[in-house]
C-alpha cells in the first residue's frame, strides 16, 4: 500500500513539475489565438461605419428558386405569395419545391401556388442537402441546370421583400457569383429563445458580412437567402452534410470564390420558440461546423500559403491564364493575396478554437496546476481572480486569498478554485456581452420589429445564452452521433402583415 501510495505521490510531483513551463505554453497558446481573430476588430468597426453598394443592373437575370420542404404546410403558401408579389419580371423566375419525405400537402399548396413541385421519398438520405440534390438533379433531367443564370435557395418559412430579387439581381449582375442578403426575424419578440436567433443574425450582418464584402472577401452563407451562380451546381449539388451551408462555404472559399453580401436584399426567417428544439439545432449546427472543419479545412490550409495552384482551377484561374499582360499578372497577385487570407480568415471561422481552450485549460489550468498545488502549497491566491471587470469589482470589495501548505488539501483546493476562476470569467464575459445586443438594438433600429422596451430589457440579459449554448455543444457535438431533424414552423405571419407593421 506505501509503494503504491509513493509511487502516486511521485507521479503527481512529476506532473506539477511541469506546470511553469507548461503555463508559458497555456499563454503563447492563447496570445496565439487571439492574434489569428484580432482582425475581427476592424470587421467590427468596418461593420458600423460601411457596407457595400452595387448599381443599378442593367440586365435582368434568369433565375431559379429552390426550396426544400418536408411537412411545411402552414408556411410555404406564404412564402410562395412572397414570390409572386415580386417586383421582378414573373417569365425570368421559376419557382422549384422539393417536397422531402412530406406526410402532409406540402406538395399540393406548392403546386396551387404555381410552383413546380418534384416529390421525393428516402428515409435513409434525411439532410436538406440531399433533398437539394435530389432537386438539382431533376432540375437537370427536365430542363438543364445551365438553364438559369442564378439560383436563389429558401426555407419554406421565409418571406421575401417585395423588391427582394431585383436588389440581389444588382448583386449578381456586378459579376458576383455568391451573395448573401439581410436576413431579418418574423417573430423576433415571440419569446427570449427566438430573440436570442434574430439578435445573432444581425450580429452577423454587422460583424461579419458587411465588412467582408466591403474588402471583397468571403462572407460565409447561413442556411437561406442567398444566390449563387450557375456553375456552382454545374455538375451537380454535393453539400449534403448536416450543415450543408458551412460545406458549401469552405468548398467555395477553397476554389477561389468571393462571398459577397447585399444589404438591400431583406428576407424574413421564423425561429426557434422551444428550447428542446432549440437545443437540437444548435447541436446539428456544431455537428455539421466540425464536419466542414474535417472536410474543407487542410485545403483553407494549403491555400493560404500555396495559393490556387495545388486546387481544383476555379473559373477565375482559368480567366487570368488566358492573359498575359502587366496589368492581368498585377490584378493576379492581388486576387492571391485576397484568396490566401479569404482562406485563412474562413478556416479561423471554422477552427474549433472553443474546445481547443477547453483543452489547454483542462490540461494546464485544472490538472496539472492542481498538481503543482500539492507540491508547492497555494500562496496569495485571489478567489476573484481574473481580468474581467467583474472579477476586478469583486476583487476591489472583497479581496479574498488562499493560503495553503503543500499536500492533498492544496490539490483539491486548487482543483476547485481553477473551475471557479474560469466560471467567474464566463459570468464576467456574460455580462459585457450584453452590451452587443444594445449595440445591436440601437443600429439596426429601423430594421428591428417594433418591441415593446421590458421585452428589449429581458432580450438583451438573455441574449449571450445563444454562445453559451453554441460553446457547448460543439464540445457535445464531438461525441455525439448526430442526425438531421426538420424544425417545426407554424407562423401564419404574411410579407402584408410585416408591411402594414413597418
Amino acid at each position: 500500500m506505501q509503494v503504491l501510495s509513493d509511487l502516486i505521490d511521485t507521479i503527481i510531483k512529476a506532473i506539477g513539475g511541469i506546470y511553469p513551463i507548461s503555463k508559458d505554453i497555456y499563454d503563447i497558446i492563447g496570445i496565439f489565438f487571439s492574434v489569428i481573430v484580432i482582425h475581427k476588430t476592424f470587421y467590427f468597426i468596418i461593420g458600423i461605419l460601411w457596407t457595400r453598394k452595387f448599381k443599378p443592373a442593367k440586365k435582368k437575370h434568369k433565375y431559379a428558386i429552390l426550396i426544400a420542404a418536408r411537412n411545411e404546410k402552414y408556411v410555404i403558401g406564404n412564402l410562395l405569395d412572397s414570390i409572386n408579389k415580386q417586383d421582378y419580371p414573373k417569365e425570368l423566375l421559376t419557382v422549384f419545391v422539393v417536397a422531402d419525405n412530406c406526410t402532409d400537402n406540402t406538395a399540393d399548396i406548392a403546386r396551387k401556388h404555381s410552383a413546380i413541385c418534384y416529390e421525393r421519398t428516402d428515409t435513409e438520405h434525411r439532410t436538406k442537402g440531399y433533398a437539394l440534390e435530389f432537386l438539382l438533379d431533376r432540375i437537370e433531367e427536365d430542363y438543364g441546370r445551365m438553364s438559369f443564370e442564378g439560383y436563389f435557395i429558401f426555407d419554406a418559412d421565409n418571406l421575401l421583400k417585395t423588391n427582394y430579387i431585383s436588389k440581389m439581381n444588382d448583386a449578381f449582375d456586378s459579376g458576383e457569383k455568391i451573395i448573401t442578403s439581410y436576413r431579418n426575424t418574423k417573430n423576433f419578440d415571440e419569446n427570449w429563445i427566438a430573440s436570442t436567433y434574430a439578435l445573432h443574425w444581425i450580429r452577423s450582418i454587422r460583424t461579419n458580412h458587411r465588412a467582408r464584402s466591403v474588402l471583397r472577401l468571403a462572407t460565409n452563407i447561413q442556411g437561406t437567402g442567398f444566390l449563387f451562380a450557375n456553375e456552382i451546381v454545374k455538375d451537380g449539388w454535393h453539400y449534403t452534410s448536416l450543415t450543408e451551408d458551412r460545406a458549401l462555404t469552405a468548398d467555395a472559399v477553397a476554389q477561389g470564390y468571393q462571398i459577397s453580401y447585399q444589404d438591400e436584399a431583406e428576407f424574413y426567417d421564423e425561429q426557434p420558440v422551444n428550447l428542446r428544439v432549440a437545443l437540437r439545432q444548435r447541436l446539428r449546427w456544431s455537428k455539421g461546423h466540425l464536419q466542414a472543419f474535417a472536410q474543407t479545412g487542410p485545403y483553407l490550409f494549403l491555400n493560404i500559403f500555396l495559393g490556387k495552384k495545388y486546387i481544383k482551377t476555379s473559373w477565375r484561374t482559368q480567366e487570368v491564364k488566358k492573359k498575359k499582360s502587366f496589368k492581368v499578372k498585377c490584378l493576379s497577385f492581388v486576387e492571391s493575396i485576397r484568396h490566401r487570407f479569404a482562406s485563412f480568415d474562413t478556416l479561423v471561422q471554422l477552427t474549433p478554437i472553443s474546445f481547443l481552450n477547453l483543452c489547454r485549460w483542462l490540461i494546464v489550468s485544472v490538472l496539472i496546476y492542481s498538481c503543482y498545488s500539492y507540491s508547492n502549497g497555494i500562496n496569495n491566491l485571489s478567489v476573484f481572480g481574473g481580468s474581467t471587470w467583474l472579477a476586478k469589482l469583486l476583487r476591489n470589495y472583497f479581496d479574498i486569498r488562499i493560503n495553503l501548505n503543500p499536500g492533498i488539501s492544496a490539490l483539491f483546493i486548487g482543483f476547485i478554485v481553477s473551475i471557479w476562476l474560469r466560471l467567474l470569467y464566463r459570468i464576467g464575459s456574460y455580462f459585457v456581452n450584453m452590451w452587443l445586443a444594445v449595440y445591436l438594438f440601437i443600429i439596426e433600429n429601423a430594421r428591428i420589429k417594433k418591441i415593446n422596451f421590458w421585452k428589449k430589457i429581458l432580450y438583451v440579459f438573455t441574449w449571450p445564452t445563444f454562445d453559451i449554448i453554441g460553446r457547448y455543444t460543439i464540445y457535445a457535438a464531438l461525441f455525439m452521433n448526430v442526425t438531421w431533424k426538420p424544425i417545426p414552423h407554424e407562423s401564419k405571419v404574411t410579407i402584408d402583415d410585416i408591411n402594414k407593421g413597418q
